[in-house]
């Protein structure tokens, strides 16, 4: 055996590798317990007399997405010991000065050191001496409500996007109520109805007729999702899917699709009341997430195999995208207009909105954009409240304009 092992007693070794992947779940990778037991499993059988093949092993076993493997390559060497990065995770928890000019630090290194905070391998001697309790600046791990609603989910630590989790699933959405074809009975109806009118004619006699009345239904519109789970939307798409699973919870008739290279219905699926049980079953349903993007051949897939099913009585459609196309806007414009004219409102949610000096310059943009009624962003808390607060009034669309509202 070499001196390059990772520093775990082998006594101890199914406990330590609990306690690493309970922090790449803090993270954000999605884990449960029985990685844990294939990790101790492979660990088995291949050994641990290099450390190399130890991380390839451990990876083997956690990493299912390209994303994760950052995540997943920094917790290995804070964890299992690594001096050099364990002194720069250490800068990162320890108080500090820092210059306004400077980048911001790495969202994924903050979460990972937050996750690590108190674990890393345990010997087999209790009385082994623990290190002294350091305080940390407050700036790092919380965030009053002002600012976390302010805040952009890409900045967010872990503890703060589990904050935004929870006010996630306290938003509520009314949509307002439109009118149907159809009637039902009311005393002061503007319609006779006769059909009811002659059936208490017959109950009654001829000589007691009374005229039935009636009025139209109202009824809150169909809400209908399509969100981009595409690579250069993977940092908002897990939170904006907890914000579909809140929609699906709160009102009847919301239809869940997302789409990369290709389109997928997730409704079913979110109809779960555990958000991680729901989100649990969309991640296994889904086999494109944080691939690439084909927005047109995936609108043209929902309209011709679901635009009758579910953008009846006048449908609200969210378009949740950044614009940006594999195939370069092909096909787009054409489908984008058809989705537009099948629907009560569209509304294109792009979180790029959030920069200052944002100008749609891609062509999947160019396309989209003269054929959606409102052009909103979705970045942050606020900007999901102002979403529900705007579906609330629920306007006609002006059917004299076919530009966008910015």
């Amino acid at each position: 055996m070499t001196d390059d092992r990772p520093d775990a007693p082998a006594g101890r070794l199914p406990q330590n590798l609990m306690l690493f992947a309970r922090a790449l779940r803090a993270s954000g990778l999605a884990l449960g317990p029985g990685k844990v037991l294939d990790a101790v499993r492979a660990v088995e059988a291949a050994g641990i007399t290099r450390r190399e093949d130890f991380y390839w092993t451990l990876h083997a076993v956690f990493v299912n997405r390209h994303k994760d493997r950052e995540i997943f390559d920094q917790a290995f060497h804070v964890f299992w010991r690594n001096p050099r990065l364990l002194e720069r995770m250490m800068s990162l928890v320890l108080p500090q000065f820092r210059d306004p000019g400077a980048p911001a630090q790495d969202p994924v290194m903050r979460r990972v050191s937050e996750a690590l905070a108190g674990d890393g391998p345990q010997g087999d001697a209790p009385e082994r001496e623990q290190p002294p309790e350091i305080e940390v600046d407050a700036a790092l791990t919380w965030s009053d409500r002002e600012l976390l609603q302010e805040k952009d989910f890409e900045q967010m630590s872990a503890e703060e996007m589990e904050q935004a989790r929870r006010a996630i699933r306290r938003m509520r959405l009314s949509l307002g109520e439109v009118r149907t074809r159809r009637f039902r009975a009311h005393p002061h109806g503007p319609r006779i109805d006769m059909r009811r009118t002659l059936r208490q004619s017959l109950r009654a006699g001829p000589h007691a007729l009374s005229l039935q009345r009636s009025r139209r239904r109202t009824l809150p519109p169909p809400l209908v999702i399509l969100c981009d789970i595409s690579g250069s939307m993977s940092r908002y798409s897990r939170m904006l899917a907890h914000f579909m699973h809140t929609l699906t919870g709160d009102r009847e008739r919301v239809h869940s699709f997302v789409f990369g290279t290709r389109l997928t219905n997730v409704s079913r699926h979110l109809r779960d009341t555990d958000v991680d049980a729901a989100l649990a079953r969309v991640s296994r349903a889904v086999g494109d997430w944080s691939g690439g993007t084909r927005i047109g051949v995936c609108l043209h897939d929902f309209n011709r195999h679901w635009s009758r099913r579910v953008l009846g009585q006048g449908a609200v459609v969210l378009l949740i995208s950044d614009g940006l196309d594999r195939d370069v806007g092909e096909g787009l414009e054409h489908e984008a207009e058809r989705l537009h004219k099948s629907c009560r409102r569209l509304i294109w949610l792009n979180p790029l909105l959030r920069y200052d000096r944002f100008e749609p310059r891609a062509a999947g943009m160019r396309a989209l954009l003269p054929h959606v009624d409102e052009l909103r962003s979705v970045h942050n808390l606020r900007s999901l409240a102002e979403l529900c607060e705007v579906l609330s009034e629920a306007p006609a669309r002006p059917r004299d304009t076919g530009s966008a509202a910015a």
